[in-house]
């Protein structure tokens, strides 16, 4: 009886730390994927590198009355489009989940998206994150683009 009551304490004591270090976790996916919208605000490509695997990429998904169109875009790609771009870009992360095992992570967010202070769309953001010995980086995501239909 007295190993079982130590086992059940040794549980006891070890799980509020799993709970935290799992929180802390999720707050870092977090995190990585704010330096990246931050980054592109800013049109700071060096910011961007630190949270993005360059040989990652991208796709999107925009449908309208008559078509679907999807597109695949290497980081490589958005990081000359960020270096190049005239307009500003802001995209507000609202709501967003994340799974964690080990060094792997997911971030499913709904967004906000404005070219030069002015709504463009809302969507869906899905990242995918590897833990490095840097710290957490995008490998890449997905996206749907909503012109007209946001739920907020």
């Amino acid at each position: 009886m007295a190993k079982l009551f130590t086992i059940f304490v040794v549980v006891l004591l070890m799980w509020p730390s799993n709970i935290a270090i799992a929180q802390s976790e999720e707050e870092a996916v977090i995190t990585a994927v704010r330096k990246f919208f931050s980054a592109m605000s800013a049109r700071d490509t060096s910011a961007t590198l630190e949270v993005l695997l360059a040989e990652g990429q991208y796709f999107s998904i925009r449908e309208d009355s008559s078509q679907i169109s999807i597109r695949n875009t290497t980081h490589t790609e958005y990081l000359n489009k960020l270096a190049t771009s005239k307009e500003n870009w802001l995209e507000k992360m609202r709501e967003p989940k994340v799974l964690v095992h080990d060094r792997v992570a997911i971030l499913w967010t709904k967004y906000d998206f404005y070219r030069s202070g002015q709504f463009s769309h809302c969507g869906v953001d899905a990242f995918s994150l590897l833990k490095t010995a840097e710290g957490w980086k995008i490998v890449g995501f997905i996206y749907n683009v909503e012109p007209k239909v946001c739920d907020k």
